[in-house]
């Protein structure tokens, strides 16, 4: 019953605001307030508080039930207002191998003369907590995300809450605005790394050596080393370009879905997972086969990535 309510609320929820694109301000509208456990238990506290003085006639009694009362309702208003105008800036995940907390990144900004206090952040089981937010100033908040199983998990909504001043009252809106976190498969196996003859393509050291071959230029990309980058061009207004050569002695390494016979999916994934990251700790260039997929042999964490991430989508399975 719970599960069905919370289902039919968020729907309410998404159909009221829509879906949102970054940076996004909270305004009155999409900010909602409801006391706490906390809260209730001091209304309640004043409720007796009431039915006492009313009943013996204490005026000194009354007169702290009503300040009392008064110092909740201004409560309220202080922790609507923490809210109220905070800008969610980003929102962004990288990713994570199976079994190990995924960070979500969310970067709130305050524009505001106001300082804010007590913010948080969270998704389903994970939250993150800001103690202050000067004004002017723009500050990350990182949840860590369990991850259960390989894919891309999806997260839908997050929400930007507050409890301060009192903690009276919970004020919070949710920012519908879709994250999705790389799953990659856990490395895991001990089949040994294939080989397939040829030649690999690879990055030499500057210059190269005697047994490499001048294969050409390209574009930087991160991760390569500096020593590999043709200064001389870039002196003479060249873009960021890195010498490439064919290691003539060395074997290309083609990770194959298909060979590993005898495994089941997961197992074939895990196994690629572990050569993928074995070679990339060699520095060695590699490439992964899979089903309708194929990437060719190469090196470097851009590349380790897009091994690692197609991984994960194999078989677009969602991940938990």
């Amino acid at each position: 019953m719970r599960a069905w309510l919370q289902r039919r609320m968020a729907a309410w929820f998404l159909r009221r605001q829509g879906t949102d694109a970054l940076p996004v301000a909270l305004k009155r509208r999409r900010i909602y307030i409801l006391p706490t456990r906390a809260g209730l238990g001091f209304g309640l506290l004043l409720l007796v508080m009431l039915a006492a003085g009313l009943n013996y006639g204490n005026s000194l009694a009354l007169l702290v039930t009503f300040e009392l009362a008064g110092v909740a309702l201004v409560a309220m208003h202080l922790c609507h207002r923490n809210l109220l105008d905070v800008v969610v800036a980003e929102a962004s995940a990288g990713a994570a191998f199976a079994g190990d907390s995924g960070q979500i990144d969310v970067i709130l900004a305050n524009e505001s003369a106001l300082a804010r206090y007590g913010l948080e952040a969270d998704v389903p089981e994970a939250q993150a907590r800001l103690p202050d937010l000067p004004r002017g100033a723009r500050q990350r908040l990182a949840l860590a995300v369990p991850t259960a199983r390989r894919g891309m998990l999806r997260i839908e909504r997050l929400r930007i809450a507050t409890t301060h001043p009192f903690g009276l009252f919970r004020a919070w809106s949710w920012v519908h605005t879709p994250i999705e976190l790389t799953v990659y498969p856990r490395p895991s196996g001990v089949r040994a790394m294939p080989l397939q003859g040829g030649p690999a393509g690879g990055r030499a050291g500057a210059g190269g050596s005697e047994e490499d071959e001048w294969l050409g230029l390209r574009g930087f990309r991160e991760g390569d080393s500096p020593r590999q980058v043709a200064w001389k061009a870039y002196a003479r207004g060249a873009p960021l370009l890195v010498k490439e050569y064919v290691a003539s002695g060395s074997q290309l390494r083609i990770f194959d879905f298909a060979e590993l016979a005898g495994l089941d999916t997961e197992a074939r994934l895990a196994q690629l997972a572990r050569w993928v990251v074995d070679a990339e700790a060699r520095g060695e260039p590699y490439g992964v086969a899979l089903p309708q997929v194929r990437l060719e042999p190469d090196h470097g964490p851009q590349h380790r990535h897009a091994c690692l991430a197609a991984l994960a989508r194999f078989g677009s399975t969602p991940a938990s």
